[in-house]
């Protein structure tokens, strides 16, 4: 395997359960990044889909609402997230089940796509995760995933970190950009041509990311979902004061007071040949 295959362990900073505070963090721009994704995608009506690490059902939905698919499973390590997803996908083609991206529980050849949506730099193993999504699907079956681009794309993360290390030089060591390095398109491609997989490709999806509010943009972490709102819980109310007023500073904020910001991911596909 190449570079791509190995990260740093799931920490505690990295648990993300709770789907009412991680859809105002990052789940509202995933959604936006989805319907991009979808239409690279542009795979035929009818198929059985699994959405790898589904989360808060945001890709789940967008198979359902785009793809016309005949089924989707969604496979989530988090009850939280697993029972935010379902009270909120009535669609009777949905099913959603408990389990690890590292070992599947389905059969081989089991669906004919599998997609996984801001989770492979979470795997501990990620090759291990792209190596079981080409076990189950079936020959011919495509194979997609995306990641945000920590180091400079996804804005709202960047500005936090950047004003976060400004302040405490520690911080860095928490940054996503310096704990997944491979979320870039060299690593993606050489993850999935590593595992077996034909025709694989890459490209940037961007989407705009606009807070009405200031107050829009910095309530999200406070939530303690995810790296950066859980390293803003440890802080002290003087640190976290602070930060705030750093980010107010720096952040570009508009005469209506919103905050335009765009927030690119890397997406990669390839196609299973028997």
């Amino acid at each position: 395997m190449g570079n791509s295959a190995t990260t740093a362990p799931v920490g505690r900073s990295d648990v993300w359960a709770i789907g009412d505070a991680y859809e105002p963090f990052v789940g509202r721009w995933s959604r936006l990044v989805a319907n991009e994704f979808m239409d690279w995608l542009a795979l035929p009506a009818g198929m059985q889909w699994l959405d790898v690490g589904c989360g808060t059902g945001a890709l789940t939905q967008t198979i359902l609402s785009r793809a016309a698919p005949a089924g989707v499973t969604g496979l989530d390590p988090s009850d939280g997230f697993l029972g935010y997803a379902q009270d909120r996908t009535k669609d009777p083609r949905a099913t959603f089940r408990l389990g690890d991206a590292q070992a599947l529980p389905f059969a081989d050849g089991a669906f004919e796509a599998v997609a996984a949506a801001l989770v492979l730099n979470f795997i501990p193993i990620p090759a291990l995760a792209v190596a079981e999504m080409k076990r189950v699907l079936r020959p011919g079956g495509t194979a997609a995933a995306y990641v945000w681009d920590y180091a400079e794309g996804m804005q709202l993360i960047r500005h936090f970190w950047d004003a976060a290390t400004a302040l405490d030089p520690a911080a860095e060591q928490l940054d996503e950009a310096r704990r997944f390095p491979n979320c870039n398109p060299a690593s993606l491609l050489s993850l999935f041509r590593d595992c077996g997989f034909e025709q694989v490709e890459c490209r940037a999806i961007e989407v705009p990311s606009v807070f009405k509010t200031f107050d829009d943009y910095w309530s999200p972490f406070l939530g303690g979902q995810g790296p950066a709102p859980t390293y803003c819980g440890t802080l002290s109310d003087e640190g976290r004061t602070a930060l705030r007023d750093r980010l107010h500073a720096t952040l570009p904020i508009g005469h209506d007071g919103s905050i335009r910001l765009s927030a690119r991911a890397f997406a990669v596909r390839g196609i299973h040949r028997a």
